[in-house]
């Protein structure tokens, strides 16, 4: 397959190189286990000697077109699926993070990642800082110690909608020497790459934008392999692995190591694979991507414009807006469009922001996001209800705050339906 296929081919073409008689599709492979006559060649799958598929936990072929294709075009050198997206990002920290170590994230993060970061894993012994990603590097760097691991940020903040200044991350984990880990949920690799801009590890809820559609739950992570885990730093990626016969990861598997490594020794131990039938549904949305998050970013646009000039609405948020702080660092990193989510708040507050939600028909009321039909959500009663006020606000989530999923329907009834919605919203 060839390396300069721009990313429209790749969505289409990419991950799968059927031979002749083989089916032009991807198909399923909805089997456990698969077959083979010779019990050394087995042996040697099980000691990573040989690559091959033996059980769908750690391989599939379904799976594995997908991964090949969302590697191509993120411009990794390999992918991992899981079974959502709040798995990949545990699996990202796991590969490199354990008891007694620590890590420093944004705050502007999803609810449920924040949640993770801030009540889950400190009860592995794993210890977090979060830190306001628009404050100076070198405030951020004093967020660091001597057992930091990793950065971890979103490329779009959810629900902030703040855009990364990866220029800055980048710097800041080069001199520390440790990994970026960008969620670039929000964006795909469409709008933004983040290995373009110094990111070392992506990874994605693949329920949103690549699905598309809303059927499947998934996550994958992408390894860059552009990262100097043989630094000094990280022993468990060149030391011997007790678990592989002494198997050293960086010596055997070079710039593959950490994905390699989240395969055979975390998706081993911790299961969170996908299902054959996801993968199948996600390669199918990858198809359709480009086309999807140009509408998205387009359409996303129009409403966001609109809002601004309306009279019930008391302000908007959108990188796509010369009003929105990440405007110049949009244009910069998201040249494309800045994806199909906003938010806004209504004149009236709450009240009337619920008022306006159960007044939407077109629009619908779900917990959810990047589906092409357009949706609406209150995060501060949902997807962030668990965070304190303070967790919220350092979020980015405000008790006004309406977050807005714009589909890819025609932005004429979409506008329709936010009109009448805001004009029963604003009823004595």
């Amino acid at each position: 397959m060839s390396k300069n296929w721009k990313i429209e081919t790749q969505a289409i073409q990419g991950g799968y190189d059927p031979k002749p008689g083989d089916p032009r599709v991807v198909t399923i492979c909805q089997s456990t286990t698969f077959k083979y006559d010779s019990a050394d060649y087995v042996a040697k799958l099980f000691d990573l000697e040989v690559a091959g598929h033996f059980y769908t936990r750690l391989g599939n072929p379904t799976t594995d077109a997908f991964e090949k294709k969302i590697a191509m075009m993120e411009g990794g050198v390999a992918a991992l699926g899981t079974s959502s997206g709040q798995a990949a990002t545990t699996l990202s920290i796991f590969n490199i993070c354990q008891a007694g170590q620590h890590f420093i994230t944004a705050s502007t993060l999803y609810g449920g990642t924040y949640n993770l970061f801030a009540a889950t894993l400190p009860k592995m012994g794993i210890e977090v800082t979060f830190v306001d990603p628009e404050a100076p590097a070198d405030e951020i760097l004093k967020a660091f110690r001597h057992n930091t691991r990793a950065v971890f940020a979103e490329t779009i903040g959810n629900p902030g909608l703040n855009v990364l200044d990866f220029e800055k991350f980048s710097a800041i984990a080069k001199e520390k020497k440790v990994p970026l880990i960008i969620d670039s949920t929000f964006a795909t690799p469409y709008l933004c790459r983040p290995f373009d801009f110094g990111a070392n590890i992506i990874v994605h809820s693949t329920t949103k934008y690549i699905d598309g559609h809303a059927t499947s739950v998934g996550g994958v992570i992408v390894d860059g392999g552009n990262f100097n885990w043989d630094n000094g730093n990280f022993p468990e990626l060149t030391e011997p692995d007790t678990s592989y016969h002494g198997l050293q990861y960086v010596k055997t598997f070079g710039p593959a190591a950490y994905i390699i490594k989240a395969r055979v020794q975390l998706m081993r131990d911790l299961g969170v694979s996908p299902g054959p039938m996801n993968s199948f549904m996600f390669n199918q949305g990858l198809q359709t991507l480009p086309l999807r998050m140009q509408r998205h970013s387009d359409n996303a646009l129009a409403v966001a414009k609109h809002l601004e000039a309306h009279p019930a609405v008391s302000w908007v948020s959108y990188p796509g807006l010369p009003s929105h702080p990440s405007f110049e660092r949009a244009k910069k990193y998201l040249p494309k469009g800045c994806s199909g989510v906003l938010t806004f708040g209504i004149k009236g507050g709450a009240p009337a922001g619920k008022i306006f939600m159960e007044s939407c028909q077109l629009i619908a009321l779900v917990v959810h996001v990047g589906d092409a039909r357009s949706c609406v959500l209150h995060p501060a009663s949902t997807t962030h209800r668990q965070l304190s006020e303070e967790q919220q606000i350092s979020s980015g989530v405000t008790p006004d705050l309406i977050r807005l999923s714009v589909g890819i329907e025609h932005i004429d009834d979409i506008i329709e339906d936010i009109d009448q919605a805001l004009a029963k919203s604003q009823q004595p």
